[in-house]
């Protein structure tokens, strides 16, 4: 029986894989060999998982959701992770994201991941754990509108919770040439957003309409 769960969901995988290629979410073979890796089923509330590769948000508790897959792909791609890079993700939630991009910067990178929710950071420890992925990434705990100072700098930093403006903390916290992509807006209408930092300029690239649930914190939204 777990045999076959486990053959089913490969070939859930690959299929989602196959669409997400061909409807242009996924481009670079990093990313799309990264999301083949990384067994979504593993970070789906169990009632949920015969969903785990339907392209759409699924519950995790406290009014959170892990992403649709294609939503997933769009912002890895925007981020461009490489191998050996120092990472900073905010919105930690079940941890399928901060697997994808551990999966790119491999052993040599790592992921801080931070969030609010204690329980949800149980929750992701439990499934990284499980995938194999504490290697090469820490979880911590608190507010993280403000990034997490004690890792910086980095070479990317993503945001999975829409901010209001882009946190003055982040770009202080990013490396010379890095990048940065958050969500920005209303609390129900956003913009995906890439930000290149290049010396003392910062340069503001808008992507696609999205969107998230709130950044709640100092430098997000108040509860």
């Amino acid at each position: 029986m777990v045999l076959w769960c486990i053959n089913i969901f490969e070939s859930e995988r690959r299929r989602l894989i196959d669409v997400l290629i061909s409807e242009g979410f996924l481009r670079s073979q990093s990313v799309i060999d990264a999301m083949m890796r990384v067994p979504r089923e593993y970070f789906v509330p169990e009632e949920y998982r015969r969903y785990s590769y339907s392209d759409t948000p699924l519950p995790i508790g406290y009014g959170q959701t892990i992403s649709a897959p294609h939503m997933v792909a769009i912002m890895t791609e925007l981020l461009s992770p490489q191998p050996g890079q120092r990472v900073l993700e905010v919105g930690t939630g079940s941890g399928y994201q901060a697997a994808v991009i551990a999966e790119i910067v491999g052993v040599e990178g790592h992921v801080w991941t931070v969030e609010r929710i204690p329980q949800l950071a149980e929750f992701a420890l439990n499934n990284l754990r499980r995938a194999g992925y504490l290697d090469r990434v820490s979880i911590v705990v608190g507010d993280g509108s403000g990034g997490f100072e004690p890792a910086a700098p980095y070479d990317r930093i993503i945001v999975t919770a829409a901010a209001p403006e882009v946190p003055r903390p982040m770009l202080e916290q990013l490396k010379d040439g890095g990048r940065l992509v958050i969500p920005v807006g209303e609390l129900w209408l956003q913009v995906l957003k890439v930000v290149v930092k290049e010396g003392s300029k910062i340069r503001h690239e808008t992507s696609i309409p999205c969107v998230f649930v709130p950044l709640v914190g100092r430098y997000g939204f108040r509860r």
